[in-house]
């Protein structure tokens, strides 16, 4: 069984070195309250000096250097995988199979970002394919960003920190890494690592400090070249506002759906129900957040989801029998408690779950659930289950559209005509058929579009390119 961690003191690195302004910020375990460990706070002076130090870095690793680092930082995460889960628990609460989980995937993120940093990336076009054509050659190449910015969310602590800084240090870029203050712990933990792996410090600072004394002005600053973040939908479109002329990767929020079709297998639809909506406690963009169930099936799978409910037993992260631990803190708790309660007060019924211990919710599952209630019109970020009923596959296809919200959709279906409907119609980055919305490879493009994100993907593929630019050049080349 795991033990929570107690007691860690971390400051901020800053190009390698420890730093901190004096001032210094607790974390919690969200189960118990007990206190997890400290961070070292940094403030405008540090800020500057990690910029300096990236900017002055100097040439990047060889490539092949760039995939030995990422190969050994790989490596060191699975001699400490029950550490970096034990430490993923205490800072989120999460059950400690969803932690483990996490370290295992963050390893995939590294290895597939090694991969990238041995890929050539060139192209070459023949300047003689035209009439007026001239006996040349252009060629492209991928220079690296001069400094990128990567602010990290609480909800995948050290998985989200490795899908931004992983691909950087394959595409050769500079970093300055602001984790959540929320789980800021485990985020120093793996820089430590990367340093150990042989990353240049300079390469990379990670800073905890205020909104408006660092992180705002690091978003601000023309030396950021790009600003990539992951989290509320809110905080997005105000970075978008504050950073100015440069590159923005925004992976934000989201309401995704589950579509359930009368020709469904049932056992897997209720299965990809409760994964998608339980796991995790229900605190990923890509989580169950809407159940658009085929009415001719509507109290079948009801009855079904209800019953297997009882199995995410909910309560100490720690316990082997825990499926479901605790959300991010008690004050996301009462929140997500109001909107069942909007939900019951909107004619909503509470089949399983609807009770809130401290920061645990209980997995809930709800039916008649209104179009309009705020649960299923906004993110609700917890492990809710609200079952609305579709008429057909026109039905289907609008109510999964009705949101300000595109990030990913799962349906389940034996039909080929329903399941590429749903593909190409839904307007969201991602459609998983017969699998949750929230299935994906680590090196594929992930992205939403709407509220969800501008459609600039993430996955390590696409975070390498864009942390990159093209140069194009051309040289006097003899005609064939």
């Amino acid at each position: 069984m795991p033990a929570p961690v107690q007691g860690l003191d971390l400051a901020s690195f800053v190009a390698g070195v420890p730093a901190s302004s004096g001032a210094k910020l607790d974390v919690f375990h969200p189960y118990d309250g007990s206190l997890t460990g400290t961070v070292g706070l940094v403030g405008p002076a540090e800020l500057e000096c990690a910029i300096d130090a990236a900017l002055s870095a100097g040439e990047p690793p060889t490539r092949h250097e760039r995939f030995e680092i990422l190969e050994r930082a790989a490596s060191l995460l699975a001699e400490r995988a029950g550490d970096f889960a034990d430490l993923i628990l205490s800072e989120t609460g999460l059950a400690a199979y969803e932690t483990a989980n996490e370290v295992a995937r963050t390893r995939d993120v590294l290895r597939f970002a090694a991969a990238e940093a041995l890929r050539d990336d060139g192209q070459v076009f023949s300047a003689d394919v035209t009439a007026k054509g001239e006996a040349r050659k252009v060629l492209t190449v991928r220079e690296p960003l001069r400094l990128v910015a990567a602010i990290t969310p609480f909800n995948r602590p050290l998985n989200q920190v490795a899908h931004k800084v992983a691909p950087a240090i394959a595409a050769g870029a500079p970093v300055i890494l602001k984790p959540s203050e929320k789980t800021p712990l485990t985020a120093l933990r793996f820089t430590e690592l990367l340093y150990e792996a042989g990353l240049p410090p300079a390469r990379l600072s990670t800073l905890v400090g205020p909104i408006d004394t660092v992180v705002e002005p690091l978003i601000r600053d023309p030396r950021v070249e790009l600003v990539a973040f992951t989290g509320s939908v809110a905080v997005g479109k105000r970075i978008a506002s504050t950073a100015g002329f440069k590159k923005l990767v925004l992976e934000l929020g989201g309401n995704s759906p589950l579509i359930v079709f009368d020709d469904a297998d049932l056992d897997l639809a209720v299965t990809l129900a409760a994964e998608g909506a339980f796991r995790s406690s229900g605190q990923a963009c890509t989580a169950v957040k809407r159940l658009l169930v085929h009415e001719p099936i509507l109290a079948d799978f009801t009855e079904r989801l209800v019953a297997r409910t009882a199995d995410y037993v909910c309560g100490d992260p720690t316990a082997p029998e825990t499926r479901v631990g605790t959300v991010i803190d008690e004050e996301a708790a009462i929140r997500l408690e109001r909107v069942v309660r909007q939900a019951v007060a909107d004619g909503t019924r509470v089949l399983a779950g609807g009770e809130r211990h401290g920061a645990l919710v209980q997995p809930t599952v709800l039916a008649d659930v209104p179009r309009t209630t705020e649960m299923v019109c906004t993110e609700a970020f917890g492990p809710l289950a609200p079952i609305l009923a579709v008429r057909d596959v026109d039905d289907a296809i609008a109510l999964a559209n009705a949101t300000d919200y595109g990030l990913a959709t799962g349906v389940v279906t034996k039909s080929l005509d329903r399941a590429l409907r749903v593909v190409r119609e839904v307007r969201t980055g991602s459609v998983n058929v017969n699998q949750v919305p929230g299935w994906r490879l680590e090196s594929a493009p992930f992205g939403g579009v709407k509220d969800s994100g501008l459609g600039v993907k993430e996955g390590v593929v696409e975070a390498v390119k864009g942390m990159t630019f093209v140069k194009t050049y051309s040289l006097p080349w003899p005609s064939a």
